[in-house]
């Protein structure tokens, strides 16, 4: 029975992006093998969570997924021969034209029942004149990272499933929760002396103590102190390329966001991700006699009801 991708992500058909990436997000934290460890079940599900993801959160694969089901996410699939297969049986599948589409192109020069053997070779690619050796079966390898690697990249040397020698396994910058990293030729070696599957590894990215992504930005806690917040100033916060010092401005309340642009996540081809800082208002706790007179001549000078808005 075919597998309904977006049952297994648990998210309708019509789920937008962003739905897709929180639904997979959730289910690879909930289902990764570092927490569920000698749990085969969950292993399986981890498993088809990314099959499931890799399929649906790219746009190209979903679209083919969505017209053709699982059978378009197979290697040599050819979407425009199957198309044109299947308007060649909507059109009663006879004579050597149908509808506009030559069969004789269609199945590179053979009929059913004709001297040019199997007439779906070229769609299914599975013709028996021209079989290559098979493709060894691709590994597949949960690899947790650290937060400070996925966001600048590193280089690793990983021990292949398959085969004693270790691999070197670069990431790329810009790495998130669930991108995958294909290394060619270090899958399964099959024995009809055909080309080695690859070795796929599904990332987890652990959480930074500080720093939350969301896609290519950064967002980052600055804690000020009451007097910063009232009066302004320069307070210097770190970044993955150096510290920088920002303008705290004046009036400052707990919740602002600063935008420093160009700091946040870099991946190639695509624009840098910015840096976006939360200002935390720090009261002091205290109760010395001058602080608590400082104070009370504040309150004096706060003459707006701040909860004017606060009902239902």
């Amino acid at each position: 029975m075919a597998t309904d991708f977006y049952a297994v992500l648990g998210v309708p058909k019509d789920a937008d992006s962003a739905t897709l990436k929180k639904a997979y997000r959730k289910l690879a934290r909930d289902l990764h093998p570092d927490k569920n460890q000698g749990n085969k079940a969950k292993e399986q599900r981890f498993k088809d969570v990314n099959r499931a993801y890799e399929a649906l959160g790219d746009e190209k694969k979903r679209k083919l997924y969505d017209e053709f089901g699982e059978e378009a996410l197979r290697e040599g699939f050819d979407a425009d021969k199957q198309r044109s297969y299947r308007q060649w049986q909507g059109n009663g599948g006879g004579g050597a034209r149908s509808g506009g589409v030559n069969l004789e192109d269609l199945f590179s020069g053979g009929m059913p029942g004709g001297d040019g053997g199997d007439p779906f070779a070229d769609l299914f690619g599975r013709g028996s004149r021209r079989r290559a050796p098979s493709k060894g079966r691709d590994y597949e390898q949960a690899l947790t990272i650290d937060f400070v690697s996925a966001v600048k990249g590193t280089t690793l040397q990983l021990r292949n499933p398959g085969s004693a020698e270790p691999v070197t396994v670069r990431i790329p910058p810009g790495a998130d929760e669930g991108s995958r990293v294909r290394i060619k030729g270090h899958g399964e070696r099959p024995a009809s002396g055909g080309p080695a599957g690859d070795l796929i590894l599904v990332l987890h990215v652990e959480e930074h103590l500080l720093f939350e992504r969301k896609g290519d930005d950064l967002y980052l806690n600055v804690p000020v102190s009451v007097s910063e917040a009232v009066k302004g100033g320069k307070v210097k916060v770190p970044t993955f390329e150096g510290d920088v010092t920002v303008k705290v401005p004046p009036g400052t309340q707990s919740g602002t966001k600063l935008r420093v642009r160009g700091k946040g996540v870099v991946r190639k081809g695509r624009d840098p991700g910015d840096l976006y800082l939360v200002f935390m208002v720090h009261v002091p706790v205290s109760d010395s006699p001058e602080l608590l007179e400082i104070i009370e001549r504040l309150a004096t000078l706060e003459t707006t009801d701040l909860r004017v808005n606060l009902h239902i």
